[in-house]
């Protein structure tokens, strides 16, 4: 077979470099990196032997998963059972008809480099005046501050009420992403502001329920665990005797189903967003105002108020696509997780079917998910807990009862227009696993035994390690068959991840027909039995070819494929239309995210020097391109990027791609030329410029590896129509 490769230039000067930081491999490297880094730098000052962070454990200082709460499910009955602590200490009752709102700001670059820790500040400073309502702060954990009144070369708390900001402690530095300096904060502030009505807000990154939140920009970008929350949650609780009416997290990511989990112990309700937050965050002008006129109102009430005001900052700075915040009612968590585990049993043992089994997972990838979670923004791996709920929906009796439980448990929820469907919680699961350690964590918070175990099926098979006489359950239950939540038989069960990586030949997708050119010129394949059980999801991905035919420049992927999922076949549907900038430069994108309506595409570039990624919609019904703005999506420590970007005159745009050498499997990136925006930037939709390009299925399995087809020649013609080169002989 010869096979032809023509020379492409996209417009522009195209440059090579390296691209650091968004391929899956690369993204394990810098992680561990990151990883080794932070060890030597907290043994330096610390002592061998005496980092307990959860980038390395998960654990809180004891060594325990968690101290709040405490649950099991038998092995022979399958029934969760859960207690929760209860203080003994008298509960500090404080001020009547007072609300003390205790903020944990970890300012982070969200300060030192927007400032955004001060608005805050002056947002609290300019509510109703009212004596009944004053917010505790705590600072910490930022390079620098916008404001004079904060040092950042300490620990400091104010109170801020009617109006007026006062210095009331200041102490040493320490770090905001250790569960002492949390945990000292609390016993302080419910010892001397306790009052009627309290609540909790964590204030900087989050990364959801692995990486947790509050990264402290000081310290290595060390941040608060799930487990490290609870402990200070629990130092806190043991000290004042009494749950907080509320705990919220103005941070991204953070209302997941684990952290519920957890502030169900120490809290009546939890405020949290499933997705990534706008940068300027909650409104808490308004938050005090409300409490000013309504000073007796409970969590409850006041959280609608939290999301309304959100929802409405969001808007008026036209940031509000991807808003999402939540009340949710832990008083009913308990009963939502007995529910939930009895689902994720019948889905367990549904999926002992290879079909189910692909049928559920492909439902899971298929849900609504938060964070980027693509090849160039990073991966969170949050799931809308209602969309994996309904993915085991067929397969589970119990799914109705568990998705009833969660709609009870989420009292109050705003979205904006991307995620509409969204139940309000959301929940792990390992769309690509990011780090050695990653399973480890989860599996210290995971809320069912058999959820649990349904994720390592996957991942064992994946990895390559099934036993012979079925999967490895013996890390996740006891020597005596049970399971107890935060614990495992072995700290190294999940060692298996450890060389696991992903590989592009996938070997669990098999073919009936293989990928090739059928006689009407278009390319297909059909899945035999075995690869249509172990596919979840099937795209196409575009390349160009340099100018020295030594390397394919990755222009990224598209759903134009026509997928039967009855028969197995899979057919190419790509018209040879594209993405560009005015100046006809095309852009590399990735999906990250669609509905019914529209597909979120995310494009690789450098923003005024900085790499980034700009995010806009495409409409299916015609074609329109709405441009969101750039975000820098998830750094190695696992925190969410607040701020997306808006484009302004001036700003200056590189495209960036990903390429790869025609020989080997070298990894680089190319560069476009510089364009300046001015005026409302336009991205233009339409067809590729008269060349040959190559063409590739990408097959992903679902174990979390994917397989790419051998590539094929197409060409789009003077008049933009597309048509793939017949094989010829040599």
């Amino acid at each position: 077979m010869k096979k032809r490769l023509f020379a492409l230039m996209l417009s522009g000067v195209l440059t090579m470099s390296f691209l650091s930081g968004c391929a899956d491999e690369d993204w394990d490297e810098e992680y561990e990196d990151y990883e080794e880094e932070y060890e030597e730098g907290y043994e330096e000052e610390n002592g061998e032997g005496e980092q307990d962070k959860q980038n390395n454990s998960g654990q809180n200082a004891s060594g325990s998963a968690v101290r709040g709460i405490q649950m099991s499910v038998g092995g022979s009955t399958g029934e969760l059972t859960i207690t929760r602590a209860e203080s003994s200490a008298e509960p500090v009752m404080g001020d009547e008809g007072v609300w003390t709102i205790f903020v944990y700001l970890c300012g982070t670059d969200l300060e030192s480099f927007n400032g955004m820790g001060t608005a805050d500040f002056e947002e609290m400073m300019n509510s109703k005046q009212s004596d009944n309502v004053r917010f505790v702060v705590q600072t910490g954990g930022t390079a620098e501050w916008f404001t004079d009144e904060v040092d950042s070369e300490s620990i400091q708390r104010f109170v801020v009420t009617s109006g007026n900001m006062e210095l009331v402690d200041e102490t040493n530095e320490a770090g905001m992403g250790n569960p002492g300096t949390l945990g000292e904060f609390l016993e302080w502030g419910t010892t001397n502001y306790a009052s009627e009505h309290m609540g909790l807000i964590l204030w900087n990154h989050g990364g959801g329920s692995i990486t947790g939140v509050c990264f402290d920009e000081k310290d290595n970008a060390d941040s608060l665990s799930l487990a490290e929350l609870d402990e200070a949650l629990y130092e806190g609780y043991s000290a004042s005797g009494r749950k907080f009416d509320f705990i919220g997290f103005d941070a991204c990511l953070m209302g997941t189903v684990e952290t519920a989990n957890i502030l169900a112990t120490y809290a009546d309700y939890m405020y949290g967003s499933e997705e990534t937050e706008p940068g300027s965050g909650w409104d808490y002008a308004e938050i005090g105002s409300y409490l000013a006129d309504n000073p007796s109102a409970d969590g409850a009430e006041l959280g609608k108020v939290v999301c309304d005001s959100f929802l409405a900052a969001c808007a008026a700075q036209n940031d509000d696509d991807l808003t999402t915040l939540s009340v949710i009612d832990l008083s009913k968590m308990d009963d939502f997780l007995v529910s939930f585990n009895t689902f994720a049993k019948e889905m367990y043992e549904a999926g002992e079917d290879d079909s189910n089994r692909a049928q559920i997972v492909r439902g899971i990838e298929a849900a609504d998910n938060f964070g980027g979670n693509n090849k160039t923004e990073g991966y969170t791996n949050m799931v809308d807990m209602g969309g994996i709920i309904e993915a085991g929906d067929g397969y589970a009796d119990s799914a109705q009862a568990a998705r009833q439980a969660l709609d009870s448990v989420v009292l109050y929820s705003v979205t904006g227009s991307t995620h509409e469907g969204a139940s309000g919680l959301a929940m792990y699961y390992p769309l690509s696993i990011e780090g050695s350690n990653e399973l480890g964590i989860f599996g210290q918070v995971c809320i069912s035994p058999y959820y649990l175990s349904f994720i390592d099926r996957q991942n064992q098979s994946g990895a390559g390690t099934l036993p012979e006489d079925g999967y490895d359950d013996s890390g996740i239950y006891g020597d005596d068959g049970d399971w107890t939540y935060g614990e495992t038989d072995d700290d190294g069960y999940w060692d298996y991840m450890d060389d696991y990586e992903q590989t592009g030949e996938s070997q669990y997708i098999t073919f009936e027909v293989e990928p090739a050119l059928d006689e009407n010129g278009t390319y297909m394949f059909q899945l035999d039995e075995d690869g249509y059980n172990n596919t979840a999801s099937v795209s196409a991905l575009i390349y160009a070819v340099t100018e020295d035919e030594e390397s394919m420049i990755e222009l990224g992927e598209t759903i134009d494929v026509n997928a039967d999922w009855d028969t197995g076949v899979f057919e190419d549907y790509f018209d040879g239309s594209w993405l560009s900038l005015p100046d006809g430069q095309t852009l590399a994108i990735y999906i990250a995210d669609s509905t019914d309506d529209y597909v979120v595409y995310t494009s690789p570039i450098s923003l005024n020097g900085n790499e980034t990624n700009l995010r806009f919609k495409q409409y299916y019904a015609d074609g329109k391109v709405e441009i969101e703005g750039a975000w820098e999506g998830i750094d190695e420590s696992g925190a969410a990027a607040r701020d997306v970007v808006k484009l302004q005159d001036g700003d200056v745009i590189v495209p960036i791609y990903y390429a790869y050498s025609m020989e080997g499997d070298d990894e680089f990136a190319y560069e476009g030329e510089e364009f300046t925006v001015s005026g409302k930037l336009e991205i233009t939709y339409g067809p590729l410029a008269s060349s040959d390009y190559l063409y590739a299925f990408c097959i992903d399995d679902i174990y979390g590896d994917y397989l790419i087809t051998e590539y094929v020649m197409f060409n789009v013609d003077d008049n933009g129509d597309t048509f793939f080169y017949v094989d010829e002989e040599e």
